[in-house]
């Protein structure tokens, strides 16, 4: 199974994120099938490749919570996600 996730990188008390398609069994810093993005909190930028991450998504690719918070604010749909939980009233 493919997870969108973050990969840490950067500095010391400097961290910057990338957003990549991992498989689920691989540790944090390990091996990933692409980068599609990257988000860095210290100045809150982020930068997503749009059409891979919907490219993973309709493949099935699960996003992490954070992952899926921070393409919410991008504006990308996460519809796609079958696993997606809804609140009913």
């Amino acid at each position: 199974m493919v997870k969108l996730r973050l990969k840490r990188c950067g500095k010391k008390q400097r961290v910057v994120y990338r957003i990549v398609a991992i498989d689920v069994r691989s540790r944090r810093e390990g091996r990933d099938l692409r980068k599609v993005g990257f988000y860095d909190p210290i100045k809150n930028q982020t930068y997503l490749n749009i059409p891979v991450i919907l490219y993973f998504l309709e493949k099935g690719a699960q996003p992490t919570g954070t992952v899926q918070d921070i393409s919410k604010r991008a504006g990308v749909s996460m519809e796609l996600c079958p696993n997606q939980q809804t609140k009913f009233n």
